[in-house]
């Protein structure tokens, strides 16, 4: 079946970092190089780094020994991510055989923001897990349109060849055989995330919608609801959405706005916990990153934020009891980890969904284990108690 949806990542490839617009469903290109200087400025055009406080968390955990599988338009072998790119193989035509082309950028924007190594302390892109491997997948055309069964094979793929985390920024109708690779990597303890979408009045799409997938959606520079976002029940986290920068083909730079960046950072966050957690299952990591998000909106899960703002630190290091247990209490006097937390704050399964876009609005399922009744973090509230 041939599922077609918007192309919904928002996103201008820059030769230089911090200049260019966004326009809506076309992935727009500049031409040219990207020299020495641009690749020093991209570090500080990445505000969801210091949103996030990803330097805290990365004192704790980087990634390593964690592959992180990417369905996409395939992974360009970028400066910042080369060293982290694995080969990986293709499940449409007019590829490279190792997933390693991208003639889209969004493939690439997407790993780079899960494991961009960047070139040194403080040059070049820097991913969420920057010592994670990623496993390219080219799953989707040059125009960001694929079949569902070409998804379902790139999954099929990540199972065999030991992807811990399998990032989905893409969505739209389901086949049998998609439902299939979906539920067999979440039986084979892989966690899958993917993107709600981006048309806010629109159901989320699958495979975000498929239980047991952690779905994301998006917040702006502020933290709020992000005006693109998917919003609904299936919604579990929520993630920088908005003007993102990361790599691109050709040695470049992208600027983008969507969720499937958003998904790309949550993937990173998975990442993380998988590494420093290495024996906890796949719904456990999951549990980690509702369990500490950061409260926002209505008391509670709600349809714009889910469980909250995701908080690494505090994913990382919170003593958080396993599922069906309620939450501890963190000491007095404790502060949130993350920005978020100081600031207050269609298609499925029919038969005419025709085509599944890889941009950057993607789904995630309701997380049925995620919703047990249990005391939610908000934005003032300490983060939980702290291992030792």
């Amino acid at each position: 079946m041939r599922l077609i949806t918007r192309t919904i990542l928002v996103t201008m490839v820059l030769p230089i970092a911090g200049l260019g617009t966004t326009t809506e469903d076309r992935l727009h290109s500049v031409h040219g190089t990207v020299g020495i200087d641009q690749a020093e400025r991209i570090r500080d055009d990445q505000w969801h780094l210091r949103f996030l406080n990803v330097s805290r968390a990365q004192a704790v955990s980087q990634g390593e020994g964690v592959i992180v599988a990417v369905p996409d338009t395939g992974v360009d072998p970028h400066p910042d991510l080369r060293e982290n790119l694995l080969k990986g193989t293709d499940t449409v035509a007019g590829g490279s055989g190792d997933g390693q082309q991208d003639p889209n950028s969004h493939g690439t924007s997407m790993a780079g923001l899960i494991a961009a190594h960047g070139r040194g302390t403080s040059s070049g892109a820097l991913g969420i897990a920057p010592k994670s491997k990623i496993l390219p997948i080219k799953a989707a055309s040059a125009d960001n349109f694929g079949e569902a069964d070409d998804l379902a094979a790139a999954v099929e793929y990540a199972i065999t060849n030991s992807a811990q985390v399998i990032s989905i920024s893409s969505g739209g109708a389901s086949t049998p055989r998609l439902v299939r690779a979906i539920k067999s990597a979440l039986a084979a303890n892989i966690i899958v995330v993917a993107s709600v979408g981006n048309s806010p009045h629109s159901p989320t799409a699958y495979p975000a919608s498929e239980e047991g997938v952690i779905a994301v959606g998006g917040v702006d520079r502020v933290g709020q609801h992000a005006a693109i976002s998917v919003t609904g029940p299936n919604i579990d986290v929520v993630a920088p959405a908005v003007d993102i920068y990361s790599t691109s083909y050709g040695g470049k730079y992208s600027k983008g706005t969507g969720t499937s960046s958003a998904t790309a950072i949550v993937a990173g966050a998975a990442a993380l916990i998988r590494s420093k957690y290495p024996y906890l299952p796949a719904r456990e990591v999951a549990h980690r990153l509702t369990a500490t998000a950061v409260d926002k909106g209505l008391p509670g899960r709600d349809d714009e934020y889910g469980y909250g703002v995701i908080d690494l630190v505090a994913a990382l290091t919170a003593d958080v009891p396993p599922l069906g247990f309620e939450s501890v209490s963190a000491p007095a006097g404790a502060g949130p980890t993350t920005t978020a937390g100081a600031q207050r704050g269609d298609e499925s399964d029919s038969a005419t969904a025709r085509g599944l876009a890889t941009l950057g609005v993607l789904v995630a399922a309701g997380v049925g284990w995620a919703v047990l009744a249990r005391r939610r973090r908000r934005g003032d509230d300490p983060p939980p108690r702290i291992s030792r």
